[in-house]
């Protein structure tokens, strides 16, 4: 066994183990960093494939955006993990066979589809001619010739849904206090400020409760 087989079966290890405790982790918290180790694990993998850019693209977008978004939002929220738990075992025999299932599938993708392990014809004659091959110009290539198309499609449904959350946090709640900028540029000094003539001495009630007591005792 080489190097490179001895970090791919010591990634994958890790790999599962993170994924187990994903879903066994009783603390949010905690499972959120095992999904973070399992992306990490994941990433590393595919560089051993000689899949560099979805490697970066891994941890830039899902750990270093996404995964950190979800961790603070479960660091912010009250979750209840008793009432998250409840039911639990009422549901696991459909959740047990659905997994089944899905395991199945993929053992049976994997199996069937990825038994070659010989790099392909095309690059293997292009490094003997010394050409250099990178994977992130081939995908720019394709991606931007042969699937322009749905790619501008994905981008506009993208741009939809992120105006319709900035829509929906944008609504005027009852419970919440706002200033209104127009309002603060068109106030003037008289509406925030009011004069008013009082004397400019005035005896405080103190001192003449105390010479009332006084008056009293002279008597």
């Amino acid at each position: 066994m080489d190097v490179k087989t001895g970090f791919f079966y010591f990634f994958s290890i890790v790999l599962l183990f993170a994924a187990f405790r994903v879903i066994t982790s009783r603390n949010p918290v905690y499972a959120v960093l095992y999904l973070v180790l399992a992306f990490f694990q994941a990433a590393a993998i595919w560089l051993l494939l000689k899949a560099e850019f979805l490697a970066i693209t891994l941890v830039l977008v899902y750990v270093g955006a996404v995964m950190v978004l979800f961790l603070f939002v479960v660091m912010m929220l009250d979750i209840k993990v008793d009432g998250l738990r409840e039911g639990f075992w009422k549901h696991f025999p459909l959740a047990a066979v659905v997994g089944v299932v899905i395991a199945l599938e993929m053992a049976a993708v994997l199996m069937g589809g990825f038994r070659a392990t010989d790099e392909p014809q095309s690059a293997a004659a292009l490094g003997q001619a010394g050409i250099e091959l990178s994977n992130t110009r081939e995908l720019g290539k394709i991606l931007y010739s042969q699937y322009v198309y749905p790619l501008q499609i994905a981008g506009a449904i993208l741009l939809v849904a992120m105006i319709a959350a900035i829509a929906l946090t944008l609504r005027q709640r009852k419970d919440s206090k706002q200033l209104s900028p127009s309002s603060q540029v068109r106030v003037k000094a008289k509406d925030r400020m009011v004069v008013l003539k009082m004397d400019s001495t005035k005896v405080a009630a103190l001192d003449e409760a105390a010479s009332a007591v006084n008056a009293e005792k002279k008597e």
